[in-house]
C-alpha cells in the first residue's frame, strides 16, 4: 500500500476531490494546512507573507493505483503557474479498520 499526500492551491479543491472520486478514489483525507515551498512565500505591495494557504490531500491505496491516483490529482490542481503544489508517495506498512479490526483498505 502506498499513501499519495498531495499539497495543492486551496481553489483547487473541489477539482482535485471530484476528479479524484470520478477516476474511482472517493475515500479521502483533507485539511487546510499553512506553508510556503521554493519561492518562500509572497510579497504583495510592502506586505510579506510567508506562510501560504494551501490544501493538503491524503489518500492510502494499493501500489498498481498509484499512477492513477497522482494523475487525477495532477490533472485537476494544475494551473501551470509556481505554485500549484507537491505531491508525496510513500509506503504504508499497515492498515486496519477500527470498528471490525479488518486489515488491508
Amino acid at each position: 500500500m502506498k499513501m499519495v499526500r498531495a499539497i495543492i492551491r486551496p481553489e483547487k479543491e473541489v477539482a482535485v476531490a471530484a476528479a479524484l472520486a470520478n477516476d474511482g478514489f472517493p475515500a479521502m483525507t483533507k485539511w487546510d494546512v499553512l506553508g510556503r515551498g521554493k519561492q518562500q512565500g509572497v510579497q504583495v505591495g510592502d506586505h510579506f507573507y510567508d506562510e501560504l494557504a494551501k490544501c493538503m490531500f491524503m489518500v492510502v491505496v494499493e501500489d498498481d493505483q498509484v499512477e492513477a491516483v497522482t494523475n487525477s490529482i495532477q490533472t485537476a490542481a494544475s494551473t501551470g503557474f509556481p505554485g500549484d503544489g507537491r505531491v508525496f508517495v510513500t509506503s504504508v506498512e499497515s492498515a486496519f479498520t477500527l470498528r471490525t479490526g479488518e486489515s488491508g483498505l
